[in-house]
């Protein structure tokens, strides 16, 4: 199957072809005629199935033959690194055809982004907040929009935008396409689509199957022993290409990467609390070969595209296993084998057995000496705590000695000294050492 069957104008073929696109993947083929024709679609696919040009090229296709200077088509995107790599796609499959498209996002000056308003674009690719921004402000209409679509909808849910999106929605004709995209198809974005979408064609792309060609393992290790084991993994068992190792956290991602930074590896972080200028080296250096290794969240991370992805760490276990899915889809792209390996605390073996069954099959168990799984969870042993002395005071119900007269006293004129120094983060802000 090809491209010609779909009769886009020829500038846009001759777009297809200077992008590097010689056959439909399975969503373009099965997406495109049904945007063509006007239908809402449900999409559910992974990052790096094609899913932007299956929204993308009817999109243009259509847009190449109506009037300009208003905004047709909206696109909505949960980060500002998705947005961009939305609207690079737009520019280039759009190249010649006078359409013209804009990213919108917070982090960076509005006047830019005002002065493109201003001139007129057909095309506005945008995450919520800064968008809300702008409505509210009454920096543009959104009246003529013909379709709007919902990129990477999960993640949206998750990162909370959904209140802003329906304020959007308050903006948009009634009468228009609606197209929803999203990795995993939770109980929430469920209900989302049934709000959003009319009668929607539903496209599902081996949404829960693993990736053939890539190796799984699971490595069972305990909490505080996982940067080590971490650090044993990368110098004993190197691998040609890049990395990306997922943490559950901002915190964690910036402190991992320094960890490994000082042992010597070439890695940067993205994670939500840096600048864009700083997120957009990240990924840039990463997507380059400048980094050879990127630590990252899951919301930080949607969106990367990246296709020389040998390995994927999951430092920490995500919270479904849908995402552990999409997560390890990130490698074995192109044909090319990939490798994905899990760390397993006591706590994750739940996660685990979830993802085994949505696999409908048991991962590898690795045990590296000197690394082992605690036996009880953490949660669990601080619950727990020392046993009582047989001539401890009884604890009141706050769990707290009653202090008498004089230890209240000597409390209050407690003052610092060399002795009992007041403990401090360092300048970092990770903690003491060892943390």
């Amino acid at each position: 199957m090809s491209f010609e069957q779909f009769q886009f104008i020829a500038q846009i073929n001759t777009n297809i072809s200077n992008c590097g696109y010689e056959h439909p993947t399975p969503i373009q083929e099965k997406a495109i005629p049904e945007v063509m024709s006007g239908k809402d679609i449900l999409g559910l696919a992974q990052t790096g199935t094609g899913k932007t040009a299956a929204f993308a090229l009817p999109v243009i296709q259509r847009l190449s033959k109506g009037p300009r200077g208003k905004v047709c088509v909206l696109v909505l995107a949960p980060t500002r690194e998705l947005a961009e790599q939305i609207n690079t796609s737009f520019k280039e499959l759009a190249a010649g055809t006078g359409l013209r498209s804009i990213a919108v996002y917070g982090g960076v000056g509005k006047k830019p982004q005002l002065d493109a308003f201003r001139r007129g674009v057909e095309i506005l690719v945008a995450c919520p907040g800064r968008l809300l921004d702008h409505l509210n402000n009454h920096n543009l209409k959104l009246n003529k929009v013909e379709t709007l679509i919902l990129d990477e909808a999960d993640q949206m849910f998750d990162m909370g935008f959904v209140p802003d999106i329906r304020r959007i929605l308050k903006h948009l004709p009634k009468k228009r396409q609606t197209l929803l995209f999203s990795a995993t198809m939770p109980a929430d974005i469920r209900k989302l689509a049934d709000e959003t979408l009319t009668n929607p064609q539903e496209i599902r792309i081996k949404l829960e199957q693993p990736l053939d060609l890539i190796t799984q393992a699971i490595y069972p290790v305990s909490k505080r022993q996982k940067t080590a084991l971490l650090l044993h993994l990368l110098k004993e068992e190197p691998t040609e290409g890049s990395t990306l190792i997922f943490t559950r956290t901002k915190y964690g991602a910036k402190n991992l990467a320094k960890k490994l930074a000082y042992a010597g590896f070439s890695v940067s972080a993205l994670q939500g609390n840096m600048s864009q200028n700083q997120r957009q080296n990240a990924l840039s250096g990463f997507r380059d070969g400048k980094f050879k290794m990127l630590v990252a969240t899951d919301i930080a991370a949607r969106g990367i595209d990246v296709s020389r992805v040998a390995q994927v760490v999951n430092f920490d276990l995500p919270s479904t296993a849908e995402a552990y899915t999409h997560r390890i889809g990130r490698t074995g792209r192109a044909e090319r084998s990939g490798r994905a390996i899990s760390f397993m605390c006591y706590d994750d073996q739940v996660m685990v057995k979830a993802i085994e069954r949505l696999q409908k099959k048991t991962i590898e168990r690795i045990t590296v000496d000197g690394f082992a799984m605690e036996e009880t969870g953490e949660l669990q042993t601080k619950q727990t705590g020392r046993p009582r002395k047989q001539n401890q005071r009884p604890r009141n119900k706050a769990g707290s000695h009653r202090p008498g007269k004089q230890q209240k006293r000597q409390a209050g004129n407690t003052k610092k000294s060399p002795n009992n120094p007041k403990r401090s983060s360092n300048i970092f802000g990770l903690g003491q050492k060892g943390d």
